[in-house]
């Protein structure tokens, strides 16, 4: 059982993705962490972020159990990320490898921006996740600010409106939802709404494949 799960950025289907894996027992991969996984290695190995033939490299030796949210969402972290996310070769490297972590026994929940579309375009059970972009923005301050930290809403607003651009705008794998995809909007829906709405759908693929 695979199951799909794409949107933009703070739309919370990372923290379904999370919930839905850790009910069902199935593997989870947060495949945007693949993305800055690799430029970390680039920045800690101090090579360069725009030779894509060394980015290729580094992305095909990636060890995608390893994976550090916390180390990870670091803000420099995010910035490299984004250029070496654009490559061609580095893109197909990371999708082979997200394909072959899809194969887990007994089942795997991938989310990021084309699990659905380019990544495994056959999951029998696929979700688009969206909410506002003022919604999102909001979580990101309420996030920020709630661990103690200082943000500016309007400076957060702007980087998710160019992230949404960046990612529907990319000629390579453009965010954009499956013709397939059930789509859950959390702009006024709970998470734990979300999940008991992906649940039912999640459920009844189980018992088709049963």
């Amino acid at each position: 059982m695979i199951i799909a799960i794409d949107g933009p950025a703070a739309a919370g289907k990372g923290t379904l993705s999370r919930r839905i894996a850790e009910t069902y027992g199935f593997s989870h991969l947060d495949t945007g962490l693949t993305y800055r996984a690799t430029a970390k290695a680039l920045l800690d190995a101090s090579l360069p972020l725009d030779d894509e033939a060394v980015a290729e490299g580094v992305a095909a030796k990636l060890d995608l159990g390893g994976l550090d949210r916390a180390v990870l969402s670091r803000h420099e972290i995010g910035e490299a990320a984004s250029k070496v996310a654009v490559m061609p070769s580095v893109r197909r490297a990371l999708v082979e490898a997200q394909r072959q972590f899809s194969r887990m026994l007994p089942g795997t929940v991938l989310d990021g921006r084309d699990i659905g579309t380019v990544v495994c375009p056959d999951a029998p059970v696929k979700f688009y996740v969206t909410a506002s972009p003022e919604i999102r923005a909001r979580r990101r301050y309420d996030e920020i600010t709630g661990n103690g930290g200082a943000a500016d809403y309007q400076a957060i607003f702007d980087d998710v409106k160019r992230r949404d651009e960046r990612d529907m705008g990319r000629a390579d794998s453009p965010l954009r939802p499956a013709a397939d995809a059930h789509l859950l909007d959390t702009s006024e829906m709970s998470i734990e709404a979300a999940f008991q709405a992906a649940k039912i759908i999640i459920d009844a693929a189980l018992n088709r494949n049963a």
